[in-house]
């Protein structure tokens, strides 16, 4: 990884030159090494729970209605998703269909 000498960002290859993502400073590129390049994630399409995540027995949620059967039980896990200093975000597992959504307070 390559970083601005102006501004301190991070720089990605461009035209076969390394280019600042905020000031547009150019530079060459860094030793030999391989960067690998990845393609942007806006993270709204990720759910940070797995299939096989086992909800059952963790605490239940009454105060929520399910989107595709209409139940209003559902377990449900915490997470840290964001920042420190943002609030944390709710997985739920629909005690009725099994359907999982999340949520953002």
């Amino acid at each position: 990884m390559q970083f601005c000498d102006e501004c301190g960002s991070m720089m990605k290859k461009q035209d076969g030159v390394m280019q600042c993502s905020n000031c547009e400073y150019t530079a060459a590129q860094d030793s030999a090494s391989d960067f690998v390049t990845t393609e942007a994630q806006s993270g709204d399409e990720l759910i940070e729970t797995e299939e096989g995540d086992n909800f059952e027995g963790k605490p239940t949620a009454d105060d929520v209605v399910c989107d595709d059967c209409g139940h209003t039980k559902a377990w449900y896990t915490i997470k840290q998703t964001g920042a420190a200093d943002e609030p944390p975000t709710r997985f739920f597992k629909c005690q009725d269909c099994g359907n999982r959504w999340r949520e953002y307070n």
